[in-house]
């Protein structure tokens, strides 16, 4: 029997699926890209100005959620700035496009976004996380790697833990808190302190609304000058809790508010909430 046919006769033997698979997937040809990265440093009405642009290339994969387990992204993250040195904060913006790897990068992306930001970082071959804090207040967008598509902002460092010991399930926390120019009017509502979001890398689980009786409180809740928030993951391992604390800032003493969400059956348990009085934690939902 000749060689041709043994190998013939091999890919036969194959399971259906794995040739169906085989198949489906397509050729990654060469290619090279390049991209230039500058700083460029002048002196206008006197005024010191420093603009960045970097460029960094990044491949992500395999095992992205919701897309095939051997496909892998390439990645183009472009952060541009503008400093003004002396004043506080900075004008920022971050650009990431997305490709399968061995598609000419001369194509269209499979997605591009762009937000006011510093920097983009990849989390667990799942999720693209961008930090957004130009000023003072540091907080970051949560986005699908495989899509691009937006989950949920944070304004605490994102909260990743698993939900199972034999196989990781990973989920994700973050602490959104209202600025005066949310454009939902529903969280301008002066009892709204802030919104915990549970998700996964597919799709937001859960969302609960904290609120106060006390607009007062509220409002102190929601400052960023003034207030300080914790989001940490405590319990025995069997049932895992949230702690969500907000403390006033130095100098002013810190009058902690703590509370703690039980995370039972892959969801905030919302009926086993502990806050202090006149302090409520509810669904809600986008």
């Amino acid at each position: 029997m000749e060689y041709t046919n043994i190998k013939h006769i091999g890919r036969m033997l194959l399971p259906v699926s794995l040739v169906l698979v085989l198949s489906a997937q397509p050729a990654r040809k060469p290619f090279q890209a390049q991209s230039s990265s500058t700083i460029d440093f002048s002196a206008k009405n006197d005024e010191p100005v420093v603009e960045i642009a970097n460029v960094a290339y990044e491949v992500a994969g395999p095992g992205i959620p919701t897309r095939p387990s051997d496909e892998r992204l390439v990645l183009r993250k472009t952060n541009r700035s503008r400093q003004v040195l002396g004043d506080i904060g900075i004008e920022a913006k971050t650009t990431i496009e997305a490709w399968p790897l061995g598609v000419d990068l001369k194509t269209k992306p499979r997605y591009t976004i762009t937000l006011a930001g510093t920097d983009c970082q990849t989390t667990d071959n799942a999720l693209l996380v961008i930090s957004r804090g130009l000023e003072e207040t540091e907080w970051w967008s949560v986005h699908q790697l495989a899509t691009g598509a937006r989950l949920f902002d944070t304004y605490v460092p994102l909260v990743r833990f698993s939900i199972a010991r034999d196989i990781q399930t990973l989920r994700y926390v973050g602490l959104e808190v209202p600025p005066d120019d949310t454009a939902d009017a529903r969280l301008k509502e002066p009892h709204v302190a802030a919104v915990v979001t549970y998700a996964s890398a597919e799709r937001v689980i859960r969302e609960a609304l904290i609120t106060t009786e006390d607009p007062k409180q509220a409002s102190q809740l929601r400052s960023f000058a003034d207030e300080t928030r914790q989001v940490s993951l405590g319990g025995p391992e069997s049932a895992a809790q949230l702690r969500i604390s907000f403390s006033q800032s130095y100098p002013a003493a810190p009058a902690t508010v703590t509370m703690t969400i039980p995370v039972a059956h892959d969801d905030l348990d919302l009926t086993h909430v502990e806050a202090p009085p006149r302090i409520h934690v509810g669904a809600w939902k986008r």
